[in-house]
Parts: C-alpha cells; sequence; structure tokens
C-alpha cells in the first residue's frame, strides 16, 4: 500500500487543481496556502473565475478522512462560512469513506480525497467520483483493531449494544489490559462506531462496526481439522458436547451447526465446532479419525478464546453468539454468506 506523502497539503492541492482543471469552461485566478482571513485558517484557498462569476474555494485538509476527522472539519468550515458566505468548501483527505462523505453532502460541503473520489458541486459546476478504492489504506489502525485482543472488545460492545461501559469496566470485561482498551477506543471513536456519552461508552453505529469487521474478519486464524465420524453430523455435535462438558472443555458450535440453531432452516451435513485444546486421545474415545477430505466433522482449534464470549445453550449444546456466527458463516462461499446475512438480517439488526 501506498504510505501518505509527508506533506499531505501539496498532494491536496495537486488533486484539487486537477480536478479544477477537467472544467473547461473554469480559469483558476490564483491558488494561497494557509488562508488568514478575520477568523479563517483555512488550509487551501483556490479563485476560480467562470462565464458570468467568480468564487473561492477554500479547503481544509486532513491527514485522516475517517468520520470524526470529517466532522471536525466540516464543522470548521461551518463556521468559516459566516466570514465567506460566498465561497465554497472543500474537504480534502487522503480517503474519504461513504459515511464520512455523508457528513459532508449533509451541510452542503464538497468533498476530495486522494484515492480519486470526489463531489465538488457549486454554480454551474458539478463532479462527481465515486468507487475509487482506498490507496492510503490505514494497514496499522486496522490491524490493531482487528487484532485478537483488540476483537474480545469488540465482542463484548456487540453482545451489549445498548449498555454504557466505564473504560475499565470494558477492559476487564473484556480480559484485555486498560491500555488496550483505552487504543481500541480511540480507533472506533475516530470511526464514530462508539460516543462517549455521561456514564460511559456506547455503541453508536453496531451495523457499520460489524460489517467492517467481517471485511477485516479473518477465520484461517484458526487450525482446522476434518475428521470422519460413523456417526450423523447431529450425533457428532452431541457426542462432542458431552465429551467437552465432562472434561471440562471448552467449546461452542458455529457456522451451519450454529445456524441450524438459531431459527434458521439450514440443511447441512458436517458438523462445525470450535474446541479448545482437544487431544489425540480424545479423538478415539469419540471414534473420531482425521481425514484430508469428506469428513463429517470441522474442529476448530479457536485463534483466540474471545471466540467463546457470550455464547448460548440450545437444547444442552452451547452455541457461539449470533456476532461470531455472522463472522465465520462469512467464510463459507455461497451458503454460508446466504446463512450470514439471514442471521445479520432476522436477528442482529432486530437487536440493533
Amino acid at each position: 500500500m501506498k504510505q501518505i506523502e509527508p506533506d499531505i497539503k501539496d498532494s491536496a492541492k495537486n488533486a484539487l487543481l486537477s480536478s479544477l482543471a477537467e472544467i473547461g469552461f473554469m480559469e483558476i485566478e490564483e491558488f494561497e496556502g494557509p488562508c488568514r482571513h478575520q477568523d479563517i485558517q483555512a488550509d487551501l484557498v483556490a479563485k476560480v473565475k467562470f462565464p458570468g462569476g467568480s468564487t473561492r474555494v477554500v479547503s481544509e485538509v486532513r491527514k485522516s478522512g475517517q468520520p470524526r476527522i470529517a466532522r471536525e472539519a466540516v464543522n470548521q468550515m461551518i463556521r468559516y462560512k459566516k466570514s465567506m458566505p460566498d465561497a465554497y468548501f472543500v474537504f480534502i483527505a487522503p480517503y474519504i469513506s461513504e459515511r464520512a462523505a455523508e457528513i459532508c453532502r449533509s451541510e452542503n460541503i464538497g468533498y476530495l480525497d486522494l484515492s480519486g473520489n470526489c463531489l465538488l458541486a457549486f454554480d454551474t459546476v458539478y463532479i462527481k467520483k465515486e468507487g475509487a478504492p482506498n490507496k492510503y489504506s490505514e494497514k496499522r489502525d486496522l490491524k490493531s483493531l482487528y487484532s485478537p485482543k483488540a476483537e474480545r472488545i469488540l465482542r463484548v460492545l456487540l453482545c451489549s449494544p445498548g449498555k454504557k461501559w466505564k473504560i475499565k469496566d470494558l477492559a476487564d470485561e473484556s480480559e484485555v489490559s486498560l491500555g488496550q482498551a483505552s487504543n481500541v477506543k480511540r480507533f472506533l471513536c475516530d470511526r464514530e462506531f462508539i460516543s462517549g456519552e455521561r456514564g460511559g461508552l456506547k455503541l453508536k453505529a453496531p451495523e457499520a462496526l460489524v460489517k467492517e469487521w467481517a471485511e477485516n474478519y479473518d477465520g484461517s486464524r484458526n487450525r482446522i481439522q476434518e475428521m470422519y465420524s460413523m456417526q450423523s453430523a447431529a450425533q457428532v455435535e452431541k457426542a462432542v458436547a458431552e465429551f467437552c462438558g465432562d472434561n471440562n472443555i471448552d467449546y461452542a458450535l458455529t457456522g451451519f451447526s450454529g445456524a441450524a440453531r438459531t431459527a434458521l432452516a439450514v440443511r447441512y451435513q458436517k458438523a462445525m465446532v470450535y474446541v479448545s485444546g482437544i487431544s489425540a486421545e480424545a479423538f478415539s474415545e469419540l471414534s473420531l479419525k482425521p481425514v484430508p477430505s469428506g469428513g463429517n466433522l470441522l474442529l476448530f482449534s479457536p485463534y483466540d478464546k474471545g471466540v467463546f464470549y457470550g455464547t448460548s445453550i440450545f437444547d444442552g449444546i452451547r452455541v457461539v453468539s449470533e456476532i461470531q456466527l455472522y463472522l465465520d458463516l462469512q467464510g463459507f462461499r455461497g451458503r454460508g454468506e446466504e446463512a450470514s446475512q439471514a442471521i445479520f438480517e432476522r436477528i442482529l439488526a432486530k437487536s440493533w
């Protein structure tokens, strides 16, 4: 991935000039760097002339286009409008997501990113480009937000969407350090996924959070063993559940096994179970045989114990939370994605 240039304002200026140059009837009369006009301290100002008049295009530039950053820039430009009511205002960042773009549109402020997306609409000018991918992906932030321990915090928030959390209580419930919880809080605030209210933090945009998480979720971190049993999938699930219960081993059904127990009409031939620390001797006791393919059981050795957070009991058998089920099913193409979407629409969306 491309790294953001040291001088973001030079890149922003070039991008704005390039976009305005596409308009054949427009002439750029002057271009300023930081503007000092009354109470305005804008980053870039361009005076443009076109048939019938002229205007100033005033831009605020940020190193991030996350929704919280966009909202702060937009609020600043709204204040600028009092001193320059005839100017057109534009927010510029390396990448502007749809949520950040909507913040700009709601206040009639244009936007432009260095990845190729923009909306410039003033006088007789209208330029709109969308769908360009993020060339400046914030990989470090994403890696930190969707790391195993950080994901524990996301599960806690999503499993109790209406609850307010003190940061220490959230860290304790998630079994992570206070520093880890504080870092995740910052990332979530920048994305406007949570809000800081009196009494604590509260999940603000659960749908946006879980969808971004699904896009960055890596189920391959689990170690998966395919097994064969003479029993049916349902019988294997019961046998594994009883064995784990008797031996104090963490387990939970997932995938189609879990989906079938959440009021979804799912047919499946292969059981799918998270099991923590099961031994080779247990395979023999359960009459399970490891096979390279064609088995009727997938045993998931979890990449982190967080997958067991929020489990429920159905007919005496433990099942992962609907959040974990949604994420895991996304990894199975076709029917898995359909089941995942059904869980989202019938269960998750209604709980929010």
